[in-house]
């Protein structure tokens, strides 16, 4: 099988619950370092690579000893101003070990709406790449209103990928992938390796529910990523991110997880999907 399928860019997005320990909310360091030692291979390959991260606010979070997960967006909002650098420096330290260049991107819906911060942030994006630095992205949580908000980072990756041009999109999660049914509670779901349409059928397959007490994303979110993702002309993979080593398996063509197979729409324009599905 061909070892990396062609792929030229890729956007990869993890969750806050596969970069903290379930059990106190610290950092993962381990999970953390084994996904940029991951990433600056993908780099070797001469592949262009950009990391959506979710954390800030959980980390943020146990930084300030808050016991209970922020409810206010002003709380939310300290907690992403504290939590954003710290995780930025976690990447920064690691990325230096294996002597690559991380830099950060925060975004709001308001970039990619208007047409002029839209090609700056574009122009960004491929001078970082032409200088051989991985962006790590977020939601810039510490000045994003309800109004500015993409909801969650499963969103924005798929935004960040038909941005950039990106020909895959890998969403790690706590799940393998799109099942018949919710494997948490039914037994006999099973597992789909390839989507090549997202119809009706498979939209019903979505549960509005996430597993997870830091995370924000459910099914349902994956799917309208794969939508705007597969339109854009790249391929989605959502594999799990229990074991990191699933990104290079990806690239090796053999791999456990739901791919979608992109189906370029030359009618996609990505302001009016976020005006017209976000709002």
């Amino acid at each position: 099988m061909n070892q990396n399928n062609g792929y030229k860019r890729v956007v990869i997005k993890i969750g806050s619950s596969s970069l903290t320990h379930e059990e106190t909310g610290n950092q993962d360091f381990i999970k953390i370092e084994h996904l940029v030692r991951q990433l600056c291979d993908l780099q070797n390959r001469g592949i262009d690579v950009c990391l959506v991260s979710s954390g800030a606010i959980a980390v943020g979070r146990k930084a300030l000893n808050l016991k209970e997960r922020p409810s206010t967006t002003s709380t939310k909002q300290a907690c992403a101003a504290v939590g954003q650098s710290r995780l930025m420096m976690t990447y920064q330290k690691f990325f230096g070990e294996y002597n690559h260049i991380a830099g950060q991107i925060l975004l709001t819906k308001n970039t990619m709406i208007n047409p002029v911060s839209r090609n700056n942030a574009k122009n960004t994006f491929d001078e970082l790449f032409n200088m051989g630095v991985v962006p790590i992205v977020n939601e810039n949580d510490t000045v994003s209103t309800y109004e500015m908000k993409f909801g969650d980072n499963d969103t924005l990756s798929a935004l960040v990928a038909s941005l950039i041009d990106a020909d895959l999109l890998i969403l790690l999660s706590d799940i393998d992938g799109l099942y018949t049914d919710d494997p948490h509670s039914n037994p006999d779901a099973e597992l789909i390796k390839e989507v090549s349409e997202i119809n009706s059928d498979i939209l019903s397959m979505a549960k509005g529910s996430t597993g997870s007490d830091v995370g924000t994303g459910g099914m349902a979110t994956k799917l309208m990523a794969a939508k705007v993702a597969t339109e854009s002309g790249a391929d989605m993979i959502i594999a799990n991110a229990s074991d990191i080593s699933v990104i290079s398996d990806i690239f090796n063509g053999d791999y456990l997880g739901t791919k979608f197979v992109r189906k370029k729409n030359p009618n996609f324009n990505l302001a009016n999907f976020i005006i017209e599905s976000i709002g």
